[in-house]
Order: C-alpha cells, then structure tokens, then sequence
C-alpha cells in the first residue's frame, strides 16, 4: 500500500491556517461534517475541567470567531460568565485532520447577535430552550420533562436562548499522513491581525 501523498496544504504554515479556516467554514455550513459537532471545554466553578458537544453554528475566518448557541440556565453559560477562557477540539477522519482552537468566550443574550441568531435556527432548535425544567436539573425519572415538539416556530424559548462567541487567539493543527504527520501552532497576541506561527512535532 503507497503513502498517502503529502497535501499541498502542509507546504507552508499560511495554507495550513487557510485549510484549517476552510474546514471551519465548511462544519459551520454543513451538518453532515464531522467538524459540525466539536466539543468544547470550560472551567466549572470548582476549577475542574468540564467537556460537552455543541453545533458549531457560524464561523468568521476574518474576526476568528466561531458562534455555537447554548441555554442560560445551564451549567457552560455560568461557567463561561465567570471565566470566559474556553476550548474547542474538532476532528475530521476523512480529512485526517484535527483543530484545536482556545480563546475567550463573549455571551450575547439580549442584544443584535442574539436576535439574529435565534431567527436563523429552526424550530426543533428553538423548541431546545423551552424545556422545562431547567437543563442539568435533577429529575425523578429520565422523562419527567417538557419540551415542545412539532415544526411550528414558537418564541416560547427566546427567553433562555444565548450564543456564544469563542474569539479564537491560538489554533493547533495536526494532520495525520502515513508517510509522516505535520503540526502546526498559531498564536494571535492581542490586537494584532497577524499570528505568530510554527512548525511542531507531532
């Protein structure tokens, strides 16, 4: 079995971070992308480190933002208003490829970004921040909840909705190649507009 042969991406560290916001773009449109999904990881008010899923939603290569959407009453928006530093891993198999991306979270709920995100989502999303009660509460059984169903908008869930905003300020790269892997790190300080880069082992 030949070598993968080596991607015209990997050549220099500016078309490694052009791939890197390609594939970015591309799970923020595509449901169907395996980066559509990545986990992303706060600190809980214990200190300990705290990891779930979320729909990466919007991705701006030019601001490094990357938006995904979560409910205010549940444990990630507490923890991302008292320490807004954050996580986000993404893993593509086809591609052979994983992002990891750290940055401060920005918590919009009652403002334009807010608004403008909850009339882009669909109604079974919304109808996510309806549920009651609240998510990550103790119930007596796994269905003692209510949450509404059905293809209707309904602003029931507006209340409870917030999205989120991790402005990215170093991203890690690492493609996985069968004839040697590469990395890459870059590091934005703050303000400016370009990163300092470089290669890593992996």
């Amino acid at each position: 079995m030949s070598p993968m042969p080596i991607p015209a991406f990997v050549r220099t560290l500016d078309e490694t971070l052009g791939e890197a916001y390609r594939l970015l773009a591309e799970a923020a449109r595509d449901r169907h992308s395996p980066m559509h999904t990545p986990s992303v990881a706060t600190l809980g008010r214990d200190g300990r480190p705290r990891n779930r899923i979320v729909v990466l939603r919007h991705f701006d290569a030019t601001q490094r933002h990357l938006r995904f959407h979560t409910d205010i009453r549940s444990d990630k928006f507490d923890e991302l208003t008292h320490d807004p530093r954050c996580a986000a891993l993404f893993y593509h198999p086809d591609e052979k490829v994983q992002i990891r991306v750290e940055g401060r979270a920005s918590l919009h709920h009652d403002d334009a970004i807010a608004d403008s995100a909850w009339a882009s989502s669909q109604a079974m999303s919304r109808h996510c921040y309806a549920v009651s009660p609240s998510p990550g509460h103790a119930i007596d059984a796994g269905d003692a909840f209510t949450i509404p169903k059905g293809r209707v908008l309904s602003d029931e869930g507006r209340p409870h909705f917030a999205a989120v905003l991790i402005h990215c300020d170093r991203l890690e790269w690492l493609w996985l190649g069968s004839d040697g892997h590469r990395r890459a790190r870059f590091i934005w300080s703050e303000g400016a507009s370009e990163p300092a880069s470089d290669w890593l082992v992996p």
